[in-house]
């Protein structure tokens, strides 16, 4: 009988052995601006945004450009739900080449801008379509200039996600979210030992619970109106139950044993920009597909049950008004749409 092949060879490793997972924080900090400081202006259709649906972080981009209206400005590439340690792959696209940037992986616009690139190769990045050549895959600044520096190009009626008056509060909040709940779930699932697990999980669970009492009387993390925060929470709590809480040991309770995380969480998916842009499959093959040192068959579990995402939250009561003085965006493009079998109506 022949030797099984490692499949962590082709997949990566995940797991610190040492104990605690420390996220490289190191990203490329080249920024699109208006005044092109950094040799990139703003410009429509010069640049084009690569994601994965199964990323937390790439979904955050999604639902801001979508959010904003700037699908026309920046035109989106979309990978396949999984990878090896090498690169995302746009094996979505016809030929499993991006029409666009003419790439079977992204690891190659990188490559064309440093050749000796040694990190991570991450969604969300965007791509100078003119030289192929990787701009940034700063995913906290990414949506903060597409708020600030696209504002040209966004749709008329565009919401305020990063509003001058609360952007302290905002970035407090994000600060936090970020330590404990975003970056939270993976410190708990990549722990290599029981202390740094525990640790993890107990951050992540005090958190969530310092969550549920500040949403308990308010609509919205901050203000009356979604913000960028709302955006970057949203994105983790979607995916709690579908991988954090069995993939990740985040088990204390399910998000839909957490009331009133479950009907804000509810109150998101259900307006326009957020839980049209979730992609339940590629989140959970991701997940459990590419992590093979925590889940060495690969198996994708069949459930969580869906269907409850689309149950009434009854978060209205408190007031509120998701977009604020704007408007709730338009239908998803066409060639954006997410199977209907990938979403809570599938």
């Amino acid at each position: 009988m022949g030797r099984m092949p490692d499949i962590t060879t082709e997949q990566g490793v995940y797991v610190n052995p040492a104990g605690e997972f420390t996220r490289d924080q190191r990203y490329i900090a080249s920024r699109i601006t208006r005044d092109g400081r950094d040799g990139y202006p703003v410009e429509a259709g010069r640049y084009r945004l690569v994601v994965s649906r199964a990323c937390p972080w790439a979904s955050r981009a999604v639902i801001v450009r979508r959010l904003l209206g700037l699908e026309d400005a920046i035109s989106m590439a979309i990978a396949g739900p999984t990878h090896d340690k090498r690169s995302w792959t746009f094996d979505l696209a016809p030929g499993g080449i991006d029409p666009v940037l003419g790439y079977e992986r992204l690891q190659q616009a990188f490559f064309k801008r440093f050749p000796d690139y040694e990190r991570g190769i991450t969604v969300p990045a965007i791509v100078d379509v003119t030289t192929g050549e990787v701009v940034t895959n700063d995913y906290p600044q990414i949506t903060i200039d597409m708020s600030l520096e696209w504002r040209d190009h966004q749709r008329p009626g565009a919401p305020e996600l990063y509003p001058e008056a609360l952007r302290p509060e905002i970035d407090e909040v994000n600060e936090v979210v970020f330590k404990d709940v975003n970056n939270g779930v993976y410190r708990a699932g990549f722990a290599g030992s029981q202390e740094a697990y525990e640790k993890a999980y107990t951050r992540l669970f005090d958190r969530l619970d310092w969550l549920s009492d500040r949403l308990a009387d308010r609509r919205y993390l901050v203000g009356d109106t979604i913000t960028e925060a709302d955006v970057r929470l949203f994105t983790t709590l979607v995916r709690f139950d579908a991988v954090y809480h069995g993939h990740f040991k985040c088990n204390r309770q399910k998000l839909t044993e957490m009331p009133v995380l479950w009907a804000y969480a509810r109150d998101l998916f259900a307006t326009p920009g957020f839980g049209d842009t979730v992609d339940f499959d590629h989140i959970k093959r991701h997940y459990y597909e590419v992590h093979r040192d925590i889940n060495p068959t690969g198996i994708v579990p069949a459930g969580p049950d869906l269907s409850g995402w689309l149950t009434p939250h009854g978060r209205e009561a408190l007031g509120g008004r998701p977009f604020g003085d704007g408007t709730p965006p338009g239908p998803v493009r066409a060639d954006e749409v997410v199977p209907r079998e990938h979403t809570a109506e599938g």
